[in-house]
């Protein structure tokens, strides 16, 4: 059994950590950590973790984070790169929600998150946490970069296709939609249900700060530059990302079906739906599930995929604690085996 700590448990990310955590056959909440709920126990600032979670929520500096094996940070941009040196020195492994270990180009980094980088020296050591390209390294890491949501979904999308050179990768296209939840727990207008409810907008169409994390996954994968266009969309439900994915193939003759379902047959997150399939975001709500579907309209060149995941599990929590079960030697499946919410 380890000793498990969350900093900042206090926003969706946090209480979906708890929530899996509470049934994680090795791993104990040891701390959680909030500054403005100090001493609040965790199951009344969360009831539905009543009976499931008994320890109270401490401040950061008196958590005792230190005594965990491994700690969690769901926490905003810029925080995790201010805090975990410590913990790493005291031999604690850290998976960081957030994005500061994410891109590589740490000045990159800077111009799309409006701040200076403090810890450069462990972006270059931190391994992003996409265990279906990095579970190897993944196994060896103290410090993983959790991937953001809609990265997870586009990328597991478009992966097959640009690994083999099986499309024109300067020309690819993800349109995407997300809950409000995507956007954190906070006060903001636009977030509102008088706001958000029956409408669908898109925004950052100029340029989201996740683009570059996706670039930089897939210009790996393809062995060279990428082209791609990211649309993000806010769409009226509280939880779930579907991406639709366009690419132009190189190959006509390839088996589109047939490289994903190879490509994924080992992967116990990723369900490579039968061909003509329409996946929805409510079949993988609640769950560690990215479930994807192929399609070649008119039998032509183009090939559309269609991806879909809970933008709070496989999007956030749950991948990071299947980051975690690899890290420790788990199996990467602990704790994650949920059944979806239907309706």
């Amino acid at each position: 059994m380890i000793n498990v700590g969350i900093v900042g448990g206090t926003g969706y990310t946090g209480v979906e950590l708890l929530r899996l955590l509470a049934q994680h056959p090795h791993a104990r909440v040891r701390a959680v950590s909030s500054r403005t709920e100090a001493g609040t126990p965790v199951a009344d600032y969360f009831p539905s973790l009543r009976g499931v979670v008994d320890v109270e929520f401490r401040a950061p500096d008196d958590a005792d984070l230190g005594g965990c094996d491994v700690v969690f940070y769901a926490t905003p941009n810029g925080t995790a790169m201010e805090g975990v040196r410590p913990l790493l020195d005291n031999g604690v492994k850290v998976i960081d929600l957030s994005a500061d270990f994410r891109i590589k180009d740490v000045a990159l980094w800077s111009d799309w998150y409006n701040m200076e980088h403090s810890s450069p020296d462990l972006v270059a050591e931190a391994v992003y946490g996409l265990p279906e390209i990095n579970r190897d390294a993944i196994a060896k890491a103290r410090l993983i970069a959790n991937p953001g949501c809609y990265p997870t979904a586009v990328t597991l999308g478009f992966l097959p296709l640009v690994e083999g050179g099986h499309v024109d990768a300067s020309k690819l296209i993800a349109d995407t939609k997300s809950g409000v939840s995507g956007a954190g727990r906070k006060s903001s207008t636009k977030l509102l249900y008088a706001e958000s409810s029956d409408s669908l907008v898109a925004y950052n169409v100029s340029g989201h700060r996740h683009r570059p994390e996706i670039s930089q996954t897939l210009s790996l994968a393809a062995g060279g530059d990428v082209g791609l266009t990211f649309v993000p969309h806010l769409t009226p439900m509280i939880r779930g990302i579907h991406a639709t994915l366009y690419a132009d193939l190189t190959d006509p003759s390839i088996d589109v079906q047939k490289l994903f379902e190879s490509r994924y047959e080992a992967e116990p997150f990723v369900d490579v739906m039968p061909t003509g399939s329409h996946p929805d975001t409510r079949s993988v709500r609640g769950a560690n599930t990215c479930r994807i579907a192929c399609h070649r309209p008119g039998d032509g060149n183009t090939v559309v995929i269609l991806a879909v995941e809970d933008n709070l599990v496989k999007g956030a929590a749950g991948q990071a604690i299947q980051n975690m079960n690899i890290m420790c030697g788990f199996d990467e499946s602990a704790g994650l085996a949920v059944v979806p919410l239907v309706p």
